[in-house]
Order: structure tokens, then sequence, then C-alpha cells
């Protein structure tokens, strides 16, 4: 299945989540952190829980649930409550290295097994620069076994940690420290061979430079991206799509390097192309078919 789009959808609220795999997200992500307050989150936990067990996989779109950061009481009590109604997946927030994302894999075999599941089921994204010591630990998540299906990142939690008092420039760019999580991010996937997810683009209201956020996300690598409202959804998907003659081009390099197995470099339209080209042809094939994507080794 393809992962473009991720949308994040409040636990706790009813009307959200029946209207949720309705409206096109190639993943849902129920929320059980940020958008619930504490009081709420005994709620939220019993909603999804009762979500889930009301659309059994196969789904329209894959869900995953964000858990509560595992140094919380919360962790344990939202694993409890939601494993055994079969989440397609977690999303772990502010985890300061791989070490979380393997202790929450640890949490997963036991509850599976618990429900009956089978190991491995239930794979994790982790949100993995939202803490200052995350963005010293990115390449650690090469040694995560298989439960891993890509990184992603965050623009708000990391700059309120270090004292900053915006995440953004005069311009509206990212601040410096925001650059640098979302490229460790991308680098940290890459070596991890993990699918690298965009964060998100807080205006949803603003499409044309929803278009340009996500339109340059895709040009630097990401596969797919976090959207906060449903009228992301749609725009988001599009611009992880490979357009027909993109794919068209990407098939004949991939094919004129097949009929070529020995060379180092060929040509097409009077152009040379070399290995570079035929890993950003494949990754584009691969863009528009999950099961070519590449995955971390179990």
């Amino acid at each position: 299945m393809r992962l473009r789009s991720w949308l994040f959808v409040p636990g706790d609220v009813v009307s959200k989540l029946e209207k949720a795999l309705a409206i096109g997200a190639d993943v849902v992500i129920l929320d059980l952190e940020d958008s619930v307050t504490e009081t709420r989150k005994p709620d939220a936990r019993r909603l999804v829980n009762q979500f889930l067990m009301a659309h059994p996989a196969p789904r329209s779109s894959s869900i995953f649930v964000r858990i509560n950061p595992l140094g919380t009481p919360h962790a344990l009590a939202d694993l409890a409550a939601i494993v055994s109604a079969g989440p397609d997946g977690i999303v772990l927030p502010k985890p300061d290295s791989a070490q979380d994302a393997i202790r929450l894999g640890h949490y997963l075999d036991a509850f599976e097994a618990a429900a009956g599941l089978p190991a491995g089921q239930i794979r994790i994204l982790p949100i993995a620069t939202e803490t200052p010591r995350a963005l010293f630990t990115l390449d650690s998540y090469r040694d995560v076994g298989g439960r891993l299906v890509g990184l992603t990142w965050g623009a708000e939690d990391l700059p309120a940690a270090v004292g900053a008092s915006t995440n953004r420039n005069a311009d509206g760019g990212y601040s410096d420290l925001c650059r640098m999580a979302r490229t460790l991010c991308l680098a940290g996937a890459a070596a991890a061979r993990l699918l690298p997810i965009e964060t998100v683009y807080p205006d949803f209201r603003e499409t044309a430079g929803l278009e340009a956020y996500a339109a340059r996300g895709r040009r630097d690598g990401f596969v797919g991206m976090l959207a906060i409202h449903p009228r992301q959804v749609p725009v988001i998907n599009a611009a992880f799509t490979p357009a027909p003659l993109e794919l068209e081009h990407a098939r004949q390099v991939v094919a004129l390097f097949a009929a070529n197995p020995t060379a180092g470099t060929v040509s097409l339209d009077g152009r040379m192309l070399d290995l570079p080209h035929l890993k950003q042809a494949q990754a584009i094939l691969a863009s528009a078919d999950e099961s070519l994507r590449p995955q971390h080794d179990a």
C-alpha cells in the first residue's frame, strides 16, 4: 500500500473518527498524545479501541496510533488498550534514540503474544527529532529490527525544548535547528533503509504553500508527508505521486541499465546517465509501488 499521506485524527472526537477512513489518506493516525488532554486520555483509549474493532483489517487506509511518550505513565496504558484491536502501526513520539523504538518493540512483542496476534505485525514510525538528544542519535536506527517502517520529524517540540522562541525565521523559512533536524531525519532514514516522511504544514487553509512545501519535500527525497487536516490529503497524495511521463522515463532508465548490465554509463535522449540516475529511477518506480520500497532487514 502507498504511504504518501499520514493524517492525524484526535482519538477522543467521535465525529472525526467516523469520517477518518473516507478521506482518502493512505494512513490515518489516531492520536492519543498532543491532541488529547490529560483528563480525556482514558476516553480516547476506549474510543480508539472501539474504532479499531469496528474496522478490522484490511482497511481502506492503514491505521496507526500515536501513543504517549514511553517516559510517561500513559504509554503502557495506551498499548494495553489498543494492541488487541489490531492497529497497523504505532507512531512513537519523542524518542531519544533507536533504543526507545527497540523498547517499544519489546512491549509490542508481549502485547501481540497476549492478544494472539502474529509476532511483528504492528509496525513503528518514530517521530525521531523531537528531543535535543535525538539529534545526536539519528544514525542509531540502522540497528533496529523489522518493525520500523520509516522515520519522520517534528518542528514544534524540539525548538521548545531548547528554549527557542519560534521555529521560523523572519522570511517564514525554518530556523537552522529545524532545517538540521529535517536533514538528519532524511539522512538517518536513508542510512537505515527506511521511508522518510516529511513533517506537517501547519497552515491547512493555504493550499499553494502546501503544494510548494510538499513538492520540495519530494524533491529532497521524502516519500510521504504528515497532515493535520483532511483538506491537505489530496494535495499531499498528488505531490507524492509520480506523473505518467516521470514514470515512463524511469522505466526507460531501468530497462536501459538492465539491457547493459556491465555498463557504468548509458545514453538516453542525448544525455549520459550513470548509476546515481539508475538509483533515482528506481526510487521513482518504488514510490508508485510500496512493495518495491527498500525495507530494513528483519
